[in-house]
């Protein structure tokens, strides 16, 4: 118990008239005081429930942020993912009376390589890198096979035996063809690299490991990077970016937050011997890649190579 205080016998009697004076009913002074007190306790009322209240508010519209961001890069994926194709490289047996066996059959055939891809046009031409189909640009033996998984207009999914049209190694790029014919394909929206700024959002789609249509999110980490290409020479201007890019997402699209691809995916640094990715990638800028590819499709190789 507590005890707040204690009265002698000869002070009760004296104090209990000027108690009752003071608690009059009809004092105003009283009166004041109990409207004053009233009013504080509204006023305190309302202010716990507009804290309450703005609050929960705060959640709400928090949590509601969160999930329109989720649900617009499940649809960037949606929407983007057809023109991604997954590329194999396939090393093909010779038959007993030494021909090579054919894509129909080629549960013996030998897997050199994957990587990935996207559509080009309606027509059928696929942007990869020339890493990727390097082996059978530079086949001697006719048993270089290009194998290319693909999505239709109906979302079924078809493997067509692809055909290099255009090679250009100093800047890692590649058009391979593939007949659609009978079958309605989805190209790739194309974007800029011009204007990207260093911290805005990007998404690689592509088939690391033989993993297909996986989706790695990140940032643009750096602009106007220095890479090597494939023929020795450097490739400048190229993204960076902390979206993973293993091996097999090469040549896949690197996509901004409209789901425009701004680059090619083509390497990453990695400690020797890992494969693993670091976080510091690299890609191609689509603008480059909209300067060569053309000149791929109808000469077969670059404008300065042609003369």
């Amino acid at each position: 118990m507590v005890v707040l205080g204690v009265v002698s016998p000869q002070y009760i009697l004296p104090l209990v008239p000027i108690c009752k004076t003071q608690i009059l009913p009809n004092s105003s002074e009283t009166q004041y005081l109990t409207r004053r007190k009233a009013a504080l306790i509204f006023t305190s009322s309302l202010v716990s429930s507009f804290i309450y209240t703005s609050h929960h508010s705060a959640i709400a519209f928090q949590v509601d942020e969160f999930q329109q961001d989720e649900d617009r890069i499940v649809q960037l994926f949606e929407e983007t993912s057809p023109s991604v194709v997954f590329i194999k490289d396939l090393e093909l047996a010779k038959g007993s009376n030494g021909s090579t066996t054919g894509l129909a059959n080629d549960e013996n055939a030998k897997v050199e390589g994957t990587g990935s891809g996207f559509i080009w046009d309606k027509f059928g031409h696929i942007v990869t890198n020339y890493h990727v189909i390097a082996k059978l640009a530079t086949d001697q033996s006719g048993l270089q096979r290009c194998k290319v998984s693909l999505v239709n207009a109906k979302g079924e999914s078809i493997a067509k035996e692809a055909k290099i049209v255009g090679v250009d190694p100093a800047y890692d790029l590649a058009v391979l063809k593939v007949d659609v014919e009978g079958d309605e394909v989805k190209p790739i929206s194309v974007g800029t690299s011009r204007g990207l700024r260093v911290g805005q959002s990007c998404f690689a789609i592509g088939n690391p490991y033989g993993f297909e249509n996986t989706l790695t999110t990140g940032v643009v980490s750096g602009l106007g990077r220095e890479i090597p290409a494939p023929n020795g020479a450097a490739i400048k201007g190229a993204i960076q970016t902390d979206a993973a890019i293993n091996a097999g997402n090469s040549g896949g699209p690197l996509i901004d937050s409209s789901g425009h691809v701004i680059g090619v995916n083509t390497a990453t640094f990695t400690r020797r011997g890992s494969g693993m990715s670091s976080g510091v990638n690299f890609a191609i800028p689509i603008d480059t890649v909209v300067r060569t590819i053309p000149y791929l499709i109808v000469y077969g190789t670059t404008y300065k190579d042609r003369y």
